[in-house]
């Protein structure tokens, strides 16, 4: 074999990024991870982990004042903090999410403006694109924006949206021009201090109840003209562009969450007896540790892919990024229900996190577009003949 041919592995700088964020989620975020799950409250102290060792967005480019992380780098540092807390995970998640558009196609001075405040941690993002009638037909959007001499006029309501009320900026999708359908959607950049923007109480959800969701009230909120992403009717395209990219990071969520169950549970099985021996001496349980060891390891890979694709916009990213959400979200549900079995009385209560973990995990099946809808966009990736042949 050629010494020269490069084996497959993570280079030094993302194995060093993936120590370093795991040192922070041990150190500063595992320990509240149980309490803020039962008081279902913002985590306060991973923000500010986050913020201070720089992992909070780390995927602004350097030019506004960011890390610079790379599309791996970024689901790693999501990966390793959904491994003791999903919630926490979804500060760097959404402020990727929600910044995106802006990096893909917002004017020079928006970016300089929005993503130099979200590195410096002056204000989270979250993605206001779905609507109570807008969940997988995302494109029905009922939100408007009027111009009104230079200015726009939002006017809406948008449901399901992560983080609202926490984060100073939104990304909002509006229809401009309801006569062209999902080519007369623009994208805007509101901001939380703008005067007509309200939030509905949070939702009582089955997990990630650290991470409030909420509805975005619009109500006659008058913006600059200079805060729109792109030219006008380019909204939809953003957006879609965004979740080409974005699904990847729900993805690394999902390896994270699976991950820390099948951790937890390696140690549990090795120190829980019966029969006068440790449960991990019954072959019964070795296998089903394996196939949850080897479906982790199956839907990281393919994370990674699909974030080496993101990183180089290859042509068949959409299938890429559709298909690691997918995998990676099943096994993820799967892993951390079997770990709950693993455990049996004591993994359905509260005193041992897998149980929170099998809740939390089965978010990564529904956001940003249900699995449902990643096999339909998968599917169409194929019969359109845009997957790699490899």
């Amino acid at each position: 074999m050629s010494a020269e041919y490069p084996m497959y592995a993570l280079s030094e700088e993302h194995q060093a990024i993936r120590e370093a964020v795991r040192a922070v989620a041990e150190a500063k975020i595992a320990p509240h991870a149980a309490e803020v799950d039962e008081e279902a409250r913002y985590p306060r102290e991973a923000h500010d982990a986050l913020v201070a060792s720089d992992f909070h967005a780390a995927h602004v480019p350097e030019e506004y004042g960011g890390a610079g992380a790379d599309s791996l780098a970024a689901c790693i540092v999501i990966e390793e903090v959904a491994r003791v807390c999903v919630s926490s995970s979804l500060i760097p998640a959404v402020n990727k999410l929600g910044s995106l558009p802006v990096q893909i196609a917002g004017s020079e001075e928006l970016k300089k403006h929005y993503l130099g405040k979200l590195a410096a941690g002056e204000g989270g993002f979250s993605y206001c694109l779905s609507e109570p009638e807008a969940g997988s037909d995302a494109a029905n959007q009922k939100t408007r924006a009027v111009r009104d001499g230079d200015d726009w006029v939002l006017n809406g309501t948008k449901r399901w949206i992560t983080n609202a009320g926490e984060s100073d900026f939104y990304t909002v999708l509006a229809m401009t021009d309801p006569e062209k359908r999902s080519r007369g959607i623009s994208a805007f950049v509101v901001e939380k201090s703008d005067e007509g923007v309200s939030f509905g109480a949070p939702e009582k959800k089955l997990g990630i109840k650290g991470s409030p969701t909420r509805e975005v009230y619009l109500d006659n909120v008058r913006i600059p003209g200079d805060r729109i992403i792109g030219a006008e009717g380019t909204g939809f395209e953003t957006a879609m562009k965004t979740l080409d990219h974005t699904r990847i990071t729900i993805a690394a969520q999902a390896v994270g969450v699976a991950q820390g169950a099948l951790d937890y549970v390696l140690g549990y099985v090795q120190e829980r007896k019966q029969f006068g021996k440790p449960i991990s001496d019954f072959q019964g349980l070795q296998f089903l540790l394996a196939d949850m060891g080897m479906k982790v390891e199956v839907a990281r890979q393919m994370t990674y892919a699909a974030a080496g694709r993101s990183e180089r916009q290859d042509p068949d990213l959409t299938f890429f990024g559709a298909a690691a959400k997918c995998f990676a979200s099943d096994v993820a549900m799967q892993v951390t229900t079997d770990a709950v079995q693993a455990m049996g009385g004591y993994g359905y209560t509260r005193e041992y996190p897998v149980e929170r973990m099998m809740r939390d995990a089965k978010i990564t099946q529904i956001y940003e577009g249900t699995n449902q809808v990643q096999r339909i966009v998968m599917a169409r990736q194929l019969l359109a003949g845009v997957q790699s042949q490899l």
